[in-house]
């Protein structure tokens, strides 16, 4: 903003929509000199701002409300069955071999496998998870290869059709995929639509596929089927998945490792 230019009401507020698009709070007093009003205006506008459902106020100032709704959702997630997670992950990697060329799908399963590659594993790593990546990213044994495509809202993730043409050039030896829900004849499902050919794509170009589940997702079934049990190898899951389930899976040749 040049010196002496004055914003209108509307400008200003989209200008604060902006700025909260590359920064994780902005500050009152920082505003008011940006857009040389008084701080009682900036207050007045994140108001509206919050009033209208974009921003969260903090103290002296506010921040996305999207970016917090997603980083407490995430969060959430990620705590949620969190030593089951680490118990599963743990009998995950004793799967893997240095050397090996893996693929690990979006979830937070996953990223517990990923946390506990790290200095463990000399691998090359393929994911479309950022998530993924940030908990690799300083590991020197590990080799990450970041999938490429559009940025699937409301999760760090990449999907889409270029996502898709690169999984392609890759042949791996495990595919590690998550599941939103495993039913009683051990097909697996998602809720999101976007990622199911993605999924299958992981899956048809691996040597191995294991399915990684707590126990919470047994006995359910979502939007979308994914695999079929023809189409995976192995589930790995905790101990407190209901053993009729996990009974009636193995009569019907699905093979089960339960982690206690």
């Amino acid at each position: 903003m040049r010196k002496g230019q004055k914003f209108s009401k509307v400008r200003r507020l989209e200008a604060i929509r902006g700025e909260l698009t590359g920064a994780d709070e902005v500050i009152v007093e920082q505003l008011a000199r940006k857009f040389d009003v008084s701080s009682m205006t900036i207050h007045r506008d994140l108001e509206l701002l919050e009033s209208e459902g974009d921003v969260i106020r903090t103290h002296g100032g506010a921040t996305s409300a999207k970016r917090l709704t997603f980083e407490f959702t995430f969060r959430d997630k990620r705590n949620k069955n969190c030593e089951r997670k680490r118990l599963i992950a743990r009998r995950a990697i004793e799967h893997i071999k240095d050397g090996q060329v893996i693929v690990l799908d979006t979830g937070t399963t996953t990223l517990a496998i990923a946390q506990k590659l790290n200095g463990n594993r000399k691998i090359k790593l393929i994911t479309t998870s950022l998530a993924i990546v940030s908990e690799l990213q300083f590991s020197p044994d590990v080799e990450v290869v970041l999938l490429g495509g559009f940025l699937r809202g409301g999760s760090p993730d990449m999907h889409g059709p270029l996502t898709e043409q690169n999984i392609e050039q890759f042949r791996t030896d495990i595919a590690f995929m998550g599941a939103d829900a495993i039913d009683n004849f051990g097909n697996t499902y998602t809720n999101d639509l976007r990622v199911v050919g993605l999924d299958r794509k992981m899956a048809r170009n691996a040597n191995k596929v294991i399915v990684v589940a707590d126990s919470s997702k047994f006995g359910k079934s979502a939007m979308c089927k994914v695999f079929g049990p023809k189409e995976y190898d192995l589930i790995i899951t905790d101990s407190q998945a209901d053993r009729k389930i996990v009974k009636h899976l193995n009569e019907r040749g699905i093979s089960v490792e339960i982690m206690s």
